[in-house]
């Protein structure tokens, strides 16, 4: 596919020369440190010899502005930069929609589709809802599972995954899964939110498309919504034609918004990091505490896995109660001083919410004593953070003799 020439090879510099380079070369920003905000629709051509060159190249440069404006190119380019083995990148407005369109880009009525049954929720409901009527079947498999291939049909397409799994963090073995579908020419799709290109590099394991939900540690300040996919070579025709049918599209602002907070990726990650092993290792000491799932700990039963494929961790985890229902958690939620209680995560502020895996999951479950409560772990003092639990779990205590 024809257009602009690819981002330079940035993979023998350090991380932090990295996010500070990526995405600022000369047909991005031109002498600017950052591209200016380029709002556009409408792009002018002086002459008709000038317009035809456009069309016949229309990603070539600037065209109209749903091909992308110099800010979004930077972007774009910056996380194909992020990502060994990759061929390009497109931005979605939202994590959800980065998902469904690489979905539509590979599937087509007829084919199979397996989900990892520890998948975000939205990324179950489209597959169980928009592409059931479309006649793609899904069926989901244990993210733990050892041969993925037993569960190959004549119709399977593509595999999806998310390492560590939505809510329970689960981590794939992912060598073992990429090479097996490798082989039988099925695609490989990854939710690499969690991770990021910084902690995770799925391609050069052999993923062929490695999704973010942009709209959490990218942007990390919970004031921007987008997502990406990134592609290798062979994959990325297809999801370039797709992005493009289905209107996909981002704004200027937006994209400026995420382009700032990459920059700062690298040292908000190493403090989530930090801050949310200190906060798991006090509770997995607590008396209220049954279990935390947290890859990053040596008792996770998948941390093996986790220490060969990924280089640390993040901010976000779970722990589960050894006793209650999620009603009896109000004591402990109700009155935090420093963990806001919503949905997403990856800004600068901590979070808590409680999980309910009704409905978001189709395989049986082990059996856990106590609920479910997920802490997205800012940038706080950690202990600060801790003193708010301690109390917050005394609180729940109380209630529960």
């Amino acid at each position: 596919m024809a257009g602009r020439a690819p981002p330079p090879d940035l993979s023998h510099l350090g991380e932090g020369t990295r996010l500070s380079v990526a995405g600022r070369e000369p047909r991005a920003t031109a002498r600017f440190v950052n591209p200016p905000v380029a709002r556009a629709s409408t792009i002018l051509f002086p002459t008709l010899a000038a317009l035809d060159a456009a069309i016949a190249n229309p990603d070539k440069g600037l065209y109209y502005g749903r091909r992308g404006t110099p800010g979004i190119w930077a972007l774009e380019d910056a996380l194909t930069s992020l990502e060994p083995g990759a061929a390009g990148t497109k931005l979605y407005p939202s994590g959800v929609a980065a998902i469904s369109t690489a979905l539509l880009a590979v599937l087509q009525s007829g084919d199979e589709l397996l989900v990892t049954d520890s998948a975000y929720e939205p990324t179950r409901l489209f597959a169980d809802q928009t592409l059931k009527p479309l006649g793609i079947t899904t069926r989901y498999f244990d993210p733990r599972i050892r041969d993925i291939s037993s569960l190959f049909t004549s119709n399977t397409r593509a595999i999806l995954l998310e390492s560590p799994g939505s809510l329970t963090f689960e981590i794939h073995d992912l060598p073992a899964i990429t090479a097996a579908a490798r082989a039988h020419d099925i695609v490989t799709i990854i939710d690499n939110t969690w991770a990021t290109p910084l902690r995770l590099q799925p391609i050069a394991l052999g993923v062929d498309i490695s999704i973010q939900a942009l709209t959490k540690y990218v942007g990390g300040h919970s004031d921007v919504m987008m997502g990406a996919a990134t592609a290798t070579a062979a994959l990325w025709p297809r999801l370039a034609r797709m992005h493009y049918r289905l209107g996909m599209n981002v704004s200027a602002d937006d994209a400026a918004l995420a382009l700032r907070g990459l920059r700062t990726l690298g040292l908000r990650l190493g403090r989530h990091e930090t801050s949310a092993l200190e906060v798991a290792r006090w509770l997995e000491a607590h008396a209220a505490v049954d279990s935390v799932l947290h890859p990053g700990l040596e008792s996770h039963p998948d941390h093996a896995l986790f220490k060969r494929d990924f280089t640390g961790s993040t901010g976000l985890f779970s722990f589960v109660l050894k006793s209650g229902t999620r009603a009896s958690l109000a004591p402990l939620l109700d009155h935090l001083h420093h963990f806001g209680m919503g949905f997403s995560w990856g800004g600068y502020e901590s979070l808590a919410l409680p999980v309910d895996l009704k409905g978001c999951r189709s395989l049986p479950q082990p059996e856990r004593p106590g609920p479910i409560v997920r802490l997205s772990i800012g940038l706080e003092d950690p202990a600060d953070l801790i003193a708010d639990l301690e109390a917050g779990l005394a609180r729940w205590q109380k209630h529960q003799s």
